[in-house]
């Protein structure tokens, strides 16, 4: 598997971000892995970075974020330019079985989801 060049993760759980980095590295799935814990932010940086030429190969999305939640990122995501982010891929790690989200993620054209904890299982099926 070639290498990525860069994973963001976005959960506002320090801890889960740490775990989830520490996956990434154990991994060695890319040369950089970043963190964040504002939903917001990501997509600025998001946004940032891939205006550069620079995104994200993959970003890992909790989908239950107080203030600006996973839904809340993808929608504002999916109005960028897809000639800046259609390289992107997206999983969305959540710990909700409530059908109304799932449809929700369809609906948005996301069909990588996750069930927490991330499990090195998990990621390799999925990159």
């Amino acid at each position: 598997m070639e290498k990525l060049r860069s994973i963001l993760l976005i959960d506002d759980d320090e801890v889960t971000n740490f775990l989830n980095q520490e996956l990434m590295s154990d991994l060695q799935l890319a040369q950089q892995v970043e963190t964040l814990t504002d939903a917001r932010q990501a997509l600025e940086l998001v946004e940032d970075r891939c205006s550069q030429g620079q995104g994200p190969d993959l970003i890992l999305l909790d989908l239950k974020m107080p203030v600006f939640s996973g839904f809340d990122f993808l929608s504002s995501f999916q109005k960028l330019p897809s000639s800046m982010v259609q390289h992107i891929k997206i999983i969305v790690l959540t710990t909700s079985n409530n059908p109304k989200d799932i449809q929700r993620l369809q609906d948005l054209g996301i069909e990588n989801v996750l069930n927490k904890p991330l499990t090195k299982e998990k990621i390799l099926d999925l990159v």
